[in-house]
């Protein structure tokens, strides 16, 4: 008996370990989905398999996994039907130039029909551009986790809230953390499983920030909760923020404002100059900016592939060019007028016409547009409803630039103070040695070629036409003649003065009507300061 019970006992262990060893109960290790299987699922047509293939190359680590979600992005990875494969694809005469998505190899160049851009819609779109910021919350650049994490503002996904929160626990920057901090508030004012506590506190943590997100959030707290404290304390926060919002609007209409200005003030100093020195009505002014627009132009047409840096070639020209026609005009037309102002404003004002049909016989009637460069495009973004873009911000400091130069000219060299002694007293100066006809086409041909470079700085922010000049010349006299004929400090306060009253006044009375209001503010300065806010001193100018 003990015999058979030892070989049956001996039988179950043998059959318990062959089982054990079978095929179907151990557990075979497969390995993760690779990129190449993931790109093999993008030619699915469900949504749900692209959806989880975009996943598994978010998180592949691999080198390209960026550049595929981007490319898939911007509809650049495409099926190729031929072989049946996703490839990177770039339109190229009439047809794709294919790359390996992974390799970089060229695959050649295949006709239109034979590939198309791998299809996705909004949903998956977004759940790219959260994967992408995901990826971005451990990039070195502070300014990158910012922005990341503002994207991932108003997420839900449990993922995209998980590594949010892993990120804050190693982030040292305050304004990642800031950024970090609003989108899990605004989670937890999400969630209905939260309670009252941690709502108020995520109220009271996101009451100054200005994302579209949290106003969304907040309104809806106060019209959908039944708690009278959450409610009192969501439409505080709204007020809170908009008063907030209220403060960068105005910042932002004094930014305008001072573009505005810096324009005016390129427009107008040129001008100051050669009324003050040489008392002449310049009706042809515009033009000379017009000259420096069209020279911007042409310089980029000759370094079409040098936008980047063709301005730096294009300021020296538009002054030259602006500069020697000015001398010219001088010369031709108003050397024979001095001392009669309405016959060198009527024959200015034909020097116009006659600049303004050569633009036209050369360039044709049509505008023409400048191409911007790439470090002059875009925006600086403060926060969501207060960015500066970097065109104007350029041209400001720009025209600051130029003012204080042509003001170091005027203190420093001896052009200048033969300048500033023949506006002061002509005949003292003519009486000291100083030739005074030399001076006037010198000062002619200085206040034109800065007109010229006004055209360079307004061909970035507008089209190049004959009539360019014609919109900046009435506004160039306000300027002027409110801050004082001849004296530059005071061109300087008229024009940001000016610019900035206008962009005040257009919100409430339209564009027009504040043209109009400012104007008639001038005349009754006017009438009040006829020598304007810094007159100019000097013998001449008290007996004026």
């Amino acid at each position: 008996m003990r015999r058979v019970l030892l070989i049956v006992l001996l039988w179950l262990g043998a059959t318990g370990v062959a089982g054990a060893q079978t095929p179907t109960d151990d557990p075979v290790a497969t390995d993760p989905p690779s990129v190449s299987d993931a790109l093999a699922d993008l030619k699915s047509r469900d949504f749900d398999v692209k959806g989880r293939a975009i996943e598994t190359i978010a998180r592949s680590g691999h080198e390209q996994a960026e550049a595929l979600l981007q490319a898939l992005l911007d509809r650049k990875l495409v099926h190729d039907r031929a072989h049946d494969r996703i490839v990177l694809g770039e339109q190229a005469d009439g047809g794709w130039a294919l790359t390996d998505p992974l390799t970089g190899e060229s695959l050649g160049q295949v006709d239109a029909r034979a590939a198309r851009p791998v299809i996705i819609n909004n949903r998956l779109r977004e759940r790219i551009r959260n994967l992408q910021a995901v990826a971005a919350l451990s990039n070195a650049n502070p300014l990158a986790r910012r922005e990341a994490a503002q994207r991932l503002v108003g997420t839900t996904d449990p993922t995209m809230l998980r590594a949010l929160r892993e990120r804050q626990a190693e982030e040292s920057n305050p304004l990642v953390n800031g950024a970090i901090d609003t989108a899990l508030n605004i989670a937890l004012l999400r969630d209905p499983g939260s309670d009252l506590h941690t709502r108020l506190a995520a109220i009271d943590a996101v009451a100054g920030s200005l994302e579209p997100a949290v106003k969304n959030v907040l309104r809806d707290r106060a019209t959908q909760t039944d708690a009278a404290a959450e409610r009192n304390a969501a439409e505080k926060a709204l007020k809170a923020i908009d008063a907030r919002a209220a403060r960068y609007e105005t910042a932002d209409t004094i930014f305008f404002g001072l573009s505005l200005g810096s324009v005016l003030l390129l427009a107008a100093i040129g001008l100051a100059i050669t009324f003050g020195v040489m008392g002449v009505i310049n009706m042809a002014h515009g033009e000379l900016i017009m000259l420096g627009a069209y020279t911007t132009y042409v310089v980029q047409q000759v370094f079409p592939q040098g936008h980047e840096w063709s301005l730096l070639i294009a300021i020296p020209a538009a002054f030259l060019v602006s500069a020697l026609v000015g001398i010219v005009i001088e010369r031709c037309v108003i050397r024979f007028l001095y001392g009669r102002p309405l016959e060198t404003l009527l024959a200015t004002f034909g020097v116009s016409l006659i600049l303004q049909q050569a633009v036209r016989l050369i360039f044709s009637p049509l505008n023409r547009s400048v191409v911007t460069p790439d470090w002059m495009s875009g925006a600086l973004q403060i926060n969501p409803v207060f960015s500066l873009t970097y065109n104007r911000l350029y041209i400001i400091f720009f025209a600051l630039a130029v003012f204080l130069t042509l003001l170091t000219v005027l203190k420093k060299t001896r052009l200048g103070l033969q300048v500033r002694a023949v506006s002061q007293n002509r005949i003292t100066a003519r009486a000291m040695g100083i030739r005074s006809e030399r001076v006037n086409a010198l000062t002619f041909g200085l206040g034109s070629g800065i007109a010229g470079i006004a055209g360079v700085a307004l061909a970035q922010l507008t089209n190049v036409g004959p009539n360019l000049g014609q919109a900046y010349i009435i506004d160039s006299f306000m300027v002027v003649v409110f801050g004082g004929v001849g004296n530059l400090w005071g061109t300087l306060t008229a024009a940001f003065g000016l610019g900035i009253a206008n962009k005040f006044i257009e919100p409430l009375a339209g564009a027009v009507l504040a043209k109009i209001m400012v104007l008639v503010f001038i005349i009754l300065f006017i009438q009040r300061k006829p020598r304007g806010l810094f007159p100019q001193r000097g013998r001449a100018a008290e007996d004026s």
